[in-house]
């Protein structure tokens, strides 16, 4: 661990020796894990369901999935402090209880204010359980058992959202949207359960006042530039509520760095980023959750638009690439043992890169789901090797009893990753697909290609009323969308290579294999 000095007096050693009871605890944080992870994503696949049940436009449909997600990135950091004050039991049941109620409440809603009410109070109670799963995990189990305890929550906070949003298509497909809400609060119960049973109620004292202004201009900063990210592309980059959120996401971020500067007990301490550890980490985080987040906003307009599935079947497809990036995050701190952190941070990078290569290389509309399967099968497996020592590096360049903004930096650096990565790789999609489909539009009527350039989607639409050229024009539709398809393909093999020199050159420093544990988890 990092030898940081505490801005206040050491609590006694919370480290749990009992391996029964490290394992209740690893069960226990991780189904809280999953009940925040399979929110994020669940509405997603309801959202034709939730326009007619309240009446509600896109934008407002829109405003209910990323009301949640904007809600617990702007959150993570003073509440994760907070957790190492108050307690992190104390928090974690806390939140847990926020956050079931506030889900019930959801599924129960009967009008779109209520409805936004309670996935706002959702994001606010995910913003008090994320930062202390993984902050119990580091603050209780020993140096030996730590890694290992890192790669199962790293493979369910990756793999969980696909998990999540596989299990909510099957609710919607089977009963109604209003019972995607019901898998969060039976998660809830489990782990309020197993919280009360195992999870020891550690918390560190400070002689220093809790950091209100750091915290301010944090949550301004996360506010700000996640709206931007999130209202660019519906709004457009110019447009007055895009810069704005822009303005002001920069400045109070400037201003987050100069107060922490200033003050004798930061909230986060911005001066860490120069370890390697810790950058190296976070860039490697943030890399790895915006290539994937943009990937899959690549794969279910192929799977829908040019395979034809049902959500229900694109979700399951996703399947293989999540288990296998799960098993590879159990499996990191074993290969990182071996060969170290970085070694096995780059390795799964370029493995990464790699099936984005093969995905890019091989897909095609004919050759459909096998041309893209060994592809993403890469990945998920280089995602998984690279998510565990990258978190493992942003949790050890603080110290134990600041646990819980190391937990939350880690998860501010995924939910701004899932954000980016969503925006750009989006972005060259749908540059790349009007470049395409230009070219492909010959004798196909003016109004049914004007309805084609908007989007993939929007062209099998316009087929419908295009007849004697819907088939080409579906077909020029699904050649454009692969064309797109490659072009992002090929940026995010990009962005992976750059990461790989900077982990080679600037990754976390190698370490000696840390000796072995007989008893487990």
């Amino acid at each position: 661990m990092s030898t940081h000095l505490s801005s206040g007096a050491q609590a006694p050693d919370p480290t749990i020796q009992d391996p029964r009871q490290r394992r209740t605890i690893l069960v226990g944080v991780c189904v809280a894990l999953m009940a925040v992870i399979a929110s994020v994503s669940g509405l997603n696949v309801a959202q034709p369901e939730l326009t007619v049940a309240f009446d509600a436009s896109q934008t407002e449909v829109l405003w209910f999935i990323n009301l949640y997600t904007i809600t617990l990135a702007a959150l993570l950091l003073p509440l994760g402090a907070l957790g190492d004050r108050w307690g992190r039991r104390p928090m974690l049941v806390t939140g847990l209880l926020l956050f079931g109620a506030a889900s019930a409440a959801a599924g129960l809603a009967t009008s779109a204010e209520i409805m936004l009410a309670a996935r706002f109070l959702s994001g606010v109670g995910a913003a008090m359980i994320m930062p202390v799963t993984l902050s119990v995990i580091t603050s209780t189990f020993p140096d030996e058992e730590r890694s290992k305890a890192i790669g199962v929550w790293t493979g369910v906070a990756g793999g969980g959202g696909i998990l999540g949003m596989y299990l909510s298509a099957v609710l919607v497909d089977l009963a109604s949207w209003r019972w995607l809400f019901v898998l969060p609060v039976v998660l809830v119960a489990v782990a309020v359960v197993m919280a009360l049973r195992s999870v020891p109620n550690s918390r560190e004292e400070s002689r220093h006042a809790f950091d209100a202004g750091g915290s301010l201009t944090s949550v301004v900063a996360v506010v700000g530039l996640v709206l931007f990210l999130h209202e660019g592309p519906q709004r457009g980059w110019t447009a007055p509520v895009t810069l704005i959120s822009l303005l002001v996401g920069v400045v109070a971020a400037a201003g987050f760095v100069v107060w922490e500067l200033r003050r004798k007990a930061p909230l986060l301490d911005v001066r860490l980023f120069r370890e390697r550890g810790l950058a190296s980490g976070s860039v490697s985080l943030l890399t790895v959750f915006g290539v994937q987040a943009g990937i899959f906003v690549v794969l279910f307009p192929y799977f829908q638009a040019v395979l034809g599935w049902s959500g229900l079947r694109s979700t399951l497809a996703l399947m293989p690439m999540a288990l296998l990036m799960m098993a590879a995050s159990g499996l990191a701190p074993r290969a990182a043992a071996r060969i170290g952190s970085r070694s096995t941070m780059a390795a799964g990078i370029f493995l990464g890169g790699a099936g984005l290569v093969l995905m890019a290389a091989f897909v095609s509309v004919d050759g459909g789901y096998l041309s893209i399967l060994p592809g993403m099968l890469a990945m998920g497996a280089g995602m998984g090797l690279t998510m565990t020592p990258s978190t493992e590096a942003i949790t050890t360049a603080l110290p134990r009893e600041r646990q819980g903004v190391a937990s939350a930096l880690n998860d501010v650096t995924r939910e701004f990753g899932t954000a980016l990565g969503v925006t750009l790789l989006g972005a060259v999609l749908t540059a790349g697909y009007r470049s395409a489909i230009d070219s492909r539009l010959d004798g196909v009527p003016e109004a049914a290609a004007d309805r084609a350039r908007e989007g993939v989607s929007n062209a099998l639409t316009a087929a419908d009323g295009a007849d004697p050229h819907a088939q080409a024009l579906v077909r020029a539709a699904q050649e454009s969308f692969v064309d797109g398809w490659q072009q992002a393909m090929w940026a995010g093999a990009a962005v992976m290579a750059i990461l790989f020199v900077h982990v080679l050159a600037r990754g976390p420093k190698q370490r000696d294999p840390a000796p072995r544990a007989g008893d487990g988890l």
